[in-house]
């Protein structure tokens, strides 16, 4: 069987994405925070302009739903006084940071990340990196706790604390990277960057630093220290030390329930369909929140579906509200209307993926890799669901 076609790009502000409610316009919030009164502002555009429906991204960002084309100049004028549009697309794109929730003021993580996509956007200006012609997908990951919790998160270059105040920045798939001092981790950061372009990581437009570590057999000559092991992080909803994380199911968001978020403050976002409430202690209840460290819908990474996305095979959500309780405990199971894999790009406990005659069905693997696999109707699915746990 050939492989599954992957269409598509990742949205933005400047660049939206055609869908099947309408166009999906990106947010990438800088440091993925926003105060309560941008919070209460996107809601607000994200019922004039679009059809109220906000979806948190495995990247930490905000997707407004249903946006129709002729509001797309005036929303973009709305989020241009909020400070939240790039100069062009260009910059847009490149400026693909995700920052690890659990920052503190002045530990100097979220300053990284903000200087990091400053950077990025504003190219020459600041640390040429107007040269960088990145593939849209290609991003950093700036993690700045005690221990890395953005591991199983996308991202091509990875920038971790490490002893003494310092920073190792290290390609995504290697062993080694390069410790340096704060000051230097953003232009360490661009010329990793820089060497997998030289080094033909991109291809067609198309390339993700993992695959060509593995291509390349080799890495930048300062690469000379041991990336550590790490234990794996799992997020619940709870107390954290910044605040409370609050779950998000399926990643979906209405109007109403971010503008009555905004109301206990600052929102952090993160890769894992969850919000974090600066200075809260206790979450809210609202009607699509995940405050329960057992609810089975933690289990879930699940992308829109049909008939929202152009692209999508099947309804999907649904199904995966259905089999959640039959996914072992402490496993994941992706469901996807499609190879691409949006709701989780990288390889899962379990995965099910939309093509012609049902679902396709893998364990430890990629959307695309299941979609290769022979088709297990729906019904089938759904009347014997402890498919899931065979082996």
């Amino acid at each position: 069987m050939s492989a599954p076609a992957i269409r598509g790009w990742c949205p933005g502000a400047l660049r939206p994405m055609a869908s099947g409610d309408g166009l999906v316009v990106r947010l990438r919030l800088p440091a993925g925070r926003m105060t309560g009164p941008q919070a209460r502002a996107i809601a607000d555009l994200a019922r004039r302009f679009g059809n109220g429906l906000i979806d948190v991204s495995a990247r930490a960002n905000l997707q407004l739903r249903g946006v129709q084309p002729d509001g797309h100049p005036p929303l973009l004028a709305a989020l241009a006084e909020l400070g939240l549009v790039d100069a062009d697309a260009g910059a847009e794109m490149r400026r693909n940071v995700l920052l690890a929730p659990f920052w503190q003021a002045g530990d100097g993580a979220g300053e990284l990340a903000l200087a990091l996509g400053a950077a990025l956007a504003l190219g020459a200006a600041l640390a040429g990196a107007q040269d960088l012609a990145l593939p849209g997908k290609f991003g950093f990951a700036v993690d700045g706790g005690a221990l890395p919790v953005l591991r199983g998160a996308s991202a091509d270059i990875r920038l971790e604390r490490a002893a003494g105040g310092r920073w190792l920045v290290y390609a995504d798939g290697a062993g080694l990277g390069q410790v340096v001092a704060g000051a230097e981790a953003v232009a360490a950061a661009l010329a990793l960057a820089r060497w997998f372009l030289a080094t033909g990581g991109v291809e067609q437009g198309r390339g993700r630093m993992a695959a060509h570590v593995r291509r390349c057999g080799a890495l930048p000559d300062e690469a000379n220290s041991a990336v550590p092991q790490a234990p794996a992080f799992a997020p619940v909803p709870g107390p954290v030390s910044a605040g409370v994380l609050v779950g998000v199911a399926f990643g979906r968001l209405s109007a109403e329930v971010l503008a009555a978020l905004a109301e206990a403050g600052p929102i952090r976002l993160t890769p894992w369909r969850m919000l974090l409430l600066e200075g809260c202690r206790q979450a809210p209840a609202l009607a699509g929140l995940v405050t329960l460290a057992d609810d089975p819908r933690l289990r879930l990474a699940v992308c829109p579906g049909a008939p929202q996305c152009t692209q999508a095979l099947a309804e999907v959500r649904d199904l995966a509200l259905a089999l959640a309780p039959h996914v072992p405990a402490g496993q994941v199971l992706h469901v996807s209307a499609c190879a691409k894999g949006c709701a989780h790009p990288a390889p899962a406990d379990l995965v099910l993926a939309a093509r012609p005659g049902g679902f396709g069905l893998a364990r430890g693997a990629t959307a695309a890799t299941a979609a290769s696999c022979p088709p297990i109707a729906r019904a089938a699915l759904l009347s014997h669901p402890e498919l899931l746990q065979a082996e």
